[in-house]
């Protein structure tokens, strides 16, 4: 076999490939073997028809295919070795010689990783927020415990914000009520914003037996979008009550025994907060800058799958599990389709300019991934799939998805070679000496590989 690389462009190469037609008698054998075992003829035993009989019976022309089909793959893949190339996706296959007992020629033209220069980062500078927790921060973060230790007991009066309301409620569209329009005994606390829009006017004002009819567009179930007419009942009204701030309520809502320890250990955990914070924004605005300095061609085909890719989870996996449709979305969003288009291909180029420079790293750097490193990884990535770390281990093995993992946590150890490297300030002017986690700089990593232009939407999909 001979191959010879044409270069088309930065991102995709011309295979040409010869081969003499004895390097096809495997191939050949094989397909006279297949054809023996699916077909019959009379007088010969099944298996046991001989070559020039298929040929005669069922034509020469078919033993070609199945037999060129058969070494395609093989051929194609010694000459992308040969040629030391690093392909990616499917080729396009052009047999354009085939002559029986003479040669095989025929071309495959490829998407290939592009050659990148990583040019001197050790001058990357970037500015983050400096880690600063107030006296205001502790009193929000410690009334917020507060809050959840909060008790309520009914009163016979009007309900008013804060209160906790029992309701009924009855959705009707065009006059009719809904199947799945009627609920009793909902538990809502005014003002929380948690189930239809209007609800909270509805019911101030209301004591217990009074009810109110208002319209508010429906945010899920069989009349999703539409507008409904809504009939509140409200069967009882508690007042919130708070538990008093004071060294009793550190003792039951913590381990401490003082509430100027609960304020000091709120104190800590978010300062703990800022930094790690503090620590992924520098890996962002770090990877921004290095991105900058180098130049990176993107195959078109790996980004248009990129691009489909990313529309099919949003569509089909997010949005499916909100009760949207994209244009719904779009419509919460304030973007249009042409917006949204160019927020996706922009993540996309994005996602894959990262990979292609922090792989390009990992070689310079030699970097490897130990077994600890990758067990780290994984219970991690478990973690945050609400997937016990058993259960994720089993899905990334059985769906070959272990080099991928392999692959983030290599990138993140590039990525955290160039943020050692870099000079991170905070807006105070003070450099931050960062303890570069490598799991949490593939975390970053993984994030703009995977970034899409969805948001989360502060919606409920609360039916009435």
């Amino acid at each position: 076999m001979k191959s010879a690389v044409e270069t088309l462009n930065p991102t995709r190469v011309r295979l040409s490939i010869e081969v003499p037609f004895e390097e096809l008698k495997d191939s050949l054998d094989a397909a006279y073997k297949k054809i023996n075992q699916q077909v019959t003829v009379k007088g010969f035993r099944k298996g046991k028809i001989p070559a020039r009989v298929i040929d005669q019976r069922f034509g020469r022309g078919a033993v070609l295919e199945e037999a060129v089909n058969d070494a395609l793959p093989k051929f194609y893949t010694e000459a992308v070795n040969e040629a030391e190339i690093d392909v990616l996706g499917q080729p396009e296959v052009d047999i354009t010689e085939l002559k029986d007992g003479e040669t095989l020629n025929f071309t495959a033209e490829v998407d290939v990783r592009p050659t990148i220069e990583i040019p001197d980062y050790s001058g990357i500078e970037v500015e983050v927020d400096a880690v600063e927790v107030t006296d205001e921060d502790i009193e929000k973060s410690v009334e917020q415990l507060r809050e959840r230790f909060a008790s309520t007991s009914p009163v016979e009066r009007a309900a008013e914000d804060g209160d906790v309301v029992t309701i009924d409620l009855e959705a009707k569209v065009d006059g009719e009520v809904l199947e799945d329009g009627v609920a009793s005994g909902v538990s809502y606390t005014i003002g929380s914003g948690e189930l239809l829009e209007g609800i909270d006017d509805a019911v101030k004002g209301l004591e217990a037996g009074g009810e109110a009819t208002f319209t508010s567009e429906l945010k899920g179930g069989s009349a999703a979008g539409k507008e409904a007419e809504v009939t509140v009942k409200v069967t009882q009204v508690a007042a919130r009550e708070l538990p008093a701030l004071d060294d009793e309520f550190a003792q039951l809502a913590s381990e401490f025994d003082t509430l100027e320890e609960l304020k000091a250990d709120s104190r800590k955990r978010l300062e703990n907060m800022k930094q790690y914070d503090q620590a992924t924004q520098a890996q962002e605005r770090v990877l921004e800058k290095l991105l900058e300095l180098v130049e990176v061609p993107v195959p078109e085909k790996l980004l248009e799958d990129e691009i489909n890719t990313r529309k099919h989870n949003l569509e089909h996996h997010q949005l499916g599990q909100m009760g949207l449709d994209l244009e719904k979305y779009l419509e919460i969003q304030g973007k249009t389709a042409e917006e949204f288009d160019t927020e996706t291909k922009d993540a996309a180029v994005k996602g894959i300019k990262t990979q292609f420079v922090l792989d390009e790293l990992v070689k310079r750097e030699k970097l490897n991934v130990n077994q600890e490193e990758l067990t780290e990884h994984l219970m991690r990535r478990a973690a945050s799939s609400g997937m016990s770390p058993d259960q994720f281990a089993q899905a990334v093995v059985e769906g070959g998805q272990v080099p991928l993992l392999v692959g983030e946590v290599a990138r993140g150890k590039a990525l955290a070679v160039v943020v050692e490297a870099a000079t991170v300030k905070d807006t105070n002017g003070e450099v931050i000496d960062l303890d570069d986690d490598e799991d949490e700089t593939a975390e970053t990593v993984q994030a703009a590989s995977e970034e899409t232009p969805a948001e989360d939407t502060a919606e409920d999909k609360t039916e009435a």
